[in-house]
């Protein structure tokens, strides 16, 4: 039988129009409308910890929790987080102001009653390690120390069978350290351990052996780390284990390697890895660790919580799947207050632990001032590019953010969503003009005279789809930017750089901008 082209296409966008849609995950909702991973039935989905927090690591201290992030290139950075049930987490302070490059895969660690951080970062002359301490951990944390380990990033701190303490890094390295942890005691050691290899016919972005995180349970140490790379193909990235009787070695590779791995694009998780292993409240066991989103990669790695289960044998398993259904909390725990607000009134006089700059210079926080309800910000470099802007971590999938502006002097100033210097997108204002950013840059064909002294703008992100509306009579009637931009491709296999599409306040130019009641609201239901 023949059939037409137009019965062909009938027929293609009948069977469309009878497809079920796919139905959104359902999540708790927690303060300002933002997802929270507590259901509330002694279930919880994943993320635990929503938006961009990359390679956790996780300090039991007692009955406590303290977990910190990648930080990148924003400052203040190095956020640690506080929960009593590995479920429920909310921020505390910012353990780490003085910008010292960018910031990478931490490890928190508690020896003999002082807390410590060790920080890779990538500056100019390349990579290396400094730690930070403090003998409580909200502080305040002292100020950096270089331990001066070029080339070495993700350290992973253990104390030895020998009393010793080591840092294990990536590419298999390890490096001993002076009693009180704050200098090497000793050479790099290469082949202190050998990473796992996975199968050559993997559809992974490359080997890099990296994240070493270390626990001792029993008679053996036990030596997490991840291999496959941390971005590139959805299949890439992965949990693997190694045990050893003695933190000198030898080291045997788990059987059920790797532990945790994405191995297909239709998973709700991507690129699953670098993980913490931790004991639960109850005395069960979990790991942390980070991922992708389906097709929301502008929210950067989340931190995901998975149950292992220890094997007759020695080793563990994970529990629980791709992630794609709730799963049991942990037991024991004591449910605490999760996530943080986002909007900010400015009445506080100080910046917020939602608040960090962009690749801020030495003393960015000059630029700031509190005056009446507001936050002044002098404006800096010539555009939303160069500017440093504020920013603050969004997790949810949709929301709706919004802030009220005074533009000063001959500046320019408004609201975006900052991903780096080539990627973001955002309206601004002068005195005379609306500006029109996209695509990394402003679109200057756009720009659209109108006399501007004081405006409220607004921005609404749906599935990374952004509508702009604003007001020029204090909210009494509103105008719809003619623009609406679609911003999917705003992250790191884009871009590099590992970082997220951030909710941001700008100021540039020669002048200041005046930021009133900034608001945000996820759009979850």
């Amino acid at each position: 039988m023949s059939v037409s082209r137009r019965q062909a296409l009938q027929a293609a966008l009948a069977s469309t129009a009878a497809a079920p849609a796919l139905a959104a995950p359902r999540f708790g909702t927690g303060i300002e409308g933002q997802r929270r991973a507590d259901l509330g039935d002694g279930s919880y989905r994943n993320p635990i910890v929503p938006g961009d927090h990359a390679d956790p690591t996780v300090l039991k201290d007692g009955a406590d929790y303290w977990m910190t992030f990648s930080s990148f290139q924003s400052y203040p950075g190095a956020v640690i987080w506080h929960s009593t049930d590995l479920v429920n987490w909310t921020p505390v302070t910012a353990a780490l102001h003085e910008n010292i490059g960018t910031v990478w895969a931490m490890d928190l660690v508690k020896h003999r009653g002082r807390y410590y951080l060790y920080i890779p970062v990538l500056r100019d002359a390349g990579m290396g390690i400094f730690v930070i301490h403090a003998d409580d951990i909200r502080g305040p944390w002292s100020a950096p120390v270089d331990l001066n380990i070029p080339g070495c990033i993700d350290p992973g701190h253990v104390v030895g069978e020998d009393g010793r303490r080591y840092l294990f890094v990536n590419g298999g390295r390890r490096v001993r350290l002076t009693d009180d942890g704050l200098a090497t005691d000793g050479p790099l050691e290469d082949k202190a351990w050998t990473p796992w290899q996975y199968p050559q016919d993997w559809v992974v972005e490359m080997f890099a052996p990296e994240g070493p995180k270390l626990f001792r349970r029993g008679e053996w140490f036990y030596l997490v780390s991840a291999v496959g790379g941390t971005a590139g193909p959805p299949t890439s990235h992965m949990v693997t284990v190694a045990r050893s009787r003695s933190v000198h070695g030898p080291w045997e590779h788990c059987p059920h390697n790797p532990i945790v791995r994405t191995t297909s694009a239709d998973e709700p998780w991507w690129s699953r890895g670098h993980a913490s292993v931790v004991e639960g409240p109850g005395g069960d066991w979990w790991m942390v660790y980070h991922g992708y989103e389906n097709g929301f990669r502008t929210l950067g790695r989340q931190a995901l919580l998975q149950p292992i289960e220890w094997t007759p044998d020695g080793w563990f398993r994970a529990r629980g799947g791709t992630l794609d259904r709730p799963l049991a909390k942990p037991r024991g725990g004591k449910a605490g207050p999760a996530g943080a607000a986002l909007s900010d009134d400015f009445s506080r006089s100080r910046l917020g632990v939602q608040w960090s700059f962009h690749a801020p210079g030495p003393d960015e926080a000059s630029r700031l001032r509190w005056e009446d309800g507001s936050l002044v910000m002098r404006g800096k470099g010539q555009s939303l590019a160069d500017c440093s802007p504020l920013t603050c971590i969004a997790g949810d999938r949709s929301y709706v953010v919004s802030v009220e502006l005074e533009i000063h002097g001959e500046g320019q100033g408004g609201l975006a969503l900052f991903y780096d210097e080539r990627g973001h997108a955002g309206v601004g204002f002068s005195r005379s003009h609306m500006l029109t950013y996209g695509h990394g840059s402003e679109h200057r064909w756009a720009r659209q005279a109108m006399e501007v002294q004081r405006v409220r703008l607004q921005l609404t992100n749906r599935e990374n789809v952004l509508t702009w509306r604003y007001s020029l009579d204090d909210g009494r009637t509103w105008r719809q930017h003619y623009w609406q931009m679609e911003v999917s491709g705003f992250h790191h296999n884009v871009f590099g750089g590992f970082l997220s599409l951030r909710p941001a306040l700008f100021s540039a130019g020669a002048g200041e901008v005046r930021f009133r009641q900034f608001t945000y609201q996820g759009l979850n239901a």
